[in-house]
């Protein structure tokens, strides 16, 4: 089915959904900014351009990255006109370049039809024996966490284990959980207030597999192995949704 361009209207309503997640006018100034440009944007000319410190530049688009609205790339872009060079020993680091990712360009949001699938993939899961069916789901979930984070900050090497729930926690907030960590016993716990699969997740609850999965392959890609453990969920009559790590 051929797809119908988006008016202005739509595409700034569409931006405005994509980025209320994150509560910041000024991260939804920055995305507009970065989807005009062709070549993606450094951390150097968001300061720049909105007169912000270069940490604070950083932060803001390392949570669109996290909500995969921005991809990274790595590398020196050559000067208009000429040819990219090798970098030469002690030329410093190279910038990151953020782009904007198809997801985001598309702004797309079939609601209706994802309720429909969600209901679906619900049914089928529900003929599975449950341990197959959660250990299916829990893979599912892995693998689109490790390709998540590992969209967010390539070549970057692993993080401490507080600095990956961070931002596994802020990538799932962009996907619908608005999520945060907090300390919990001995361990750390991120903790998700909403739900995206709604009523399909409370009559089958084998679905938070699926969350638990993205957990554990974020932060495999972020930090290193670990074993997240559902500890709360809505589905279960809890008020929010727990996963220990």
């Amino acid at each position: 089915m051929e797809q119908v361009p988006l008016s202005a209207e739509a595409f700034t309503a569409g931006v405005t959904a994509a980025t209320s997640a994150f509560g910041d006018a000024t991260r939804r100034d920055i995305y507009l900014f970065a989807h005009a440009a062709t070549d993606g944007v450094t951390t150097a000319e968001v300061a720049q351009r909105f007169g912000l410190h270069p940490n604070v530049a950083r932060h803001h688009l390392d949570k669109l990255a996290a909500g995969g609205y921005l991809k990274v790339e790595v590398g020196r872009p050559a000067r208009p006109g000429a040819a990219a060079a090798p970098a030469k020993p002690g030329a410093g680091r190279p910038s990151k370049r953020y782009q904007v990712t198809e997801k985001a360009l598309a702004l797309e949001f079939p609601v209706r039809r994802d309720d429909l699938l969600i209901a679906l993939l619900g049914r089928m899961l529900a003929l599975v024996p449950i341990e197959q069916a959660e250990a299916m789901a829990e893979s599912v979930g892995e693998e689109y966490g490790r390709s998540m984070a590992a969209s967010m900050a390539p070549g970057e090497g692993h993080r401490s284990l507080q600095a990956a729930l961070h931002a596994v926690a802020d990538a799932l907030t962009a996907h619908g959980f608005a999520s945060h960590t907090e300390p919990r016993g001995s361990g750390l716990a991120i903790i998700s207030e909403q739900c995206p699969f709604g009523g399909a997740a409370v009559q089958h609850p084998v679905i938070c597999a699926v969350d638990r999965g993205i957990v554990k392959g974020m932060l495999e890609t972020l930090y290193g192995e670990t074993v997240p453990e559902t500890s709360a969920s809505r589905p279960r009559g809890d008020d929010t949704c727990v996963t220990l790590v």
